[in-house]
């Protein structure tokens, strides 16, 4: 699975559970089912990082939930992306595009809300030092984040 990485992805940002935000205070930008089932059979479910851009916007550092977040027992596979900058204004109905480039962890299930959170924030902090390097540094200027827009 790792040698298939970088992973690019892009859809419209749609309507997820409603948690990011209001529960976690982590907001996300999730990706549609069709988007979902167009990644590789080989990208294994958990929580990897990357760069990710909205609407051909500023590119900015990310990670991403890809799977059934057993702590919630989702019956959908779904992607969640956490973008690590403040937009600021509703998302929806923009194009997310997603460069997956790194693998941070399976996903688990949690004893509690509050650990779910922690973690959260440590994968996001792994990331950030993980992107902060040389070599991923030169995915953020992909070509995939400038071309066409297709809604």
């Amino acid at each position: 699975m790792i040698n298939q990485l970088p992973i690019y992805a892009c859809g419209e940002i749609v309507r997820g559970f409603g948690r990011g935000s209001k529960e976690l205070g982590i907001p996300t930008a999730n990706l549609s089912r069709e988007v979902v089932k167009t990644l590789p059979d080989c990208l294994q479910t958990g929580i990897y990082y990357g760069w990710g851009n909205v609407d051909n916007g500023d590119v900015h550092k990310m990670v991403v939930s890809v799977g059934w977040n057993p702590f919630y027992s989702n019956k959908e596979k779904s992607v969640e992306t956490h973008m690590m900058h403040n937009f600021d204004c509703d998302l929806y109905g923009r194009i997310l595009k997603v460069c997956i480039i790194g693998y941070l962890r399976p996903e688990k299930d949690f004893v509690s809300l509050d650990a779910l959170i922690t973690t959260i924030k440590s994968d996001i902090e792994t990331a950030k030092a993980l992107l902060d390097s040389p070599e991923n540094q030169k995915l953020q200027s992909a070509e995939f984040f400038k071309g066409e827009i297709k809604k």
